[in-house]
């Protein structure tokens, strides 16, 4: 389990408008897996990627509502091209500013959470 951690992002309040949250990795790693919610029943959008493309990762994907995580692996994360594959799990190297980005577009999402894990290497 030591080289399996998670960066939890968390915008307390209601959200009216985007948020961002910037983490960078201290070493190679590998996102596995991203859960995200809120607790009303609006539902907002998730973009998880780096500052030379903050959606490389994870492009528009739907928050969980009402208090049930939305997740995503790697069936749904994408390369660096824009494809999906089956098992595709995004490789981060040291250094690199990894992107969230919460859109509202207007839905006023209240206490949103993301959750990403990574595994070392």
């Amino acid at each position: 389990m030591e080289n399996v951690f998670t960066i939890m992002c968390y915008v307390q309040g209601t959200l009216a408008a985007n948020h961002t949250f910037r983490w960078t990795a201290p070493f190679d790693c590998t996102l596995l897996h991203v859960s995200a919610n809120n607790s009303t029943a609006n539902a907002g959008t998730l973009i998880v990627g780096d500052t030379d493309d903050t959606d490389e990762y994870l492009t528009s994907s739907a928050f969980g509502v009402s208090d049930v995580p939305a997740e995503y692996d790697g069936d749904d994360f994408v390369d660096t091209a824009g494809n999906t594959h089956t098992r595709y799990y995004p490789r981060i190297a040291d250094g690199t500013v990894v992107v969230v980005t919460t859109t509202d577009h207007g839905s006023h999402m209240a206490a949103a959470a993301v959750v990403l894990t990574f595994a070392k290497g």
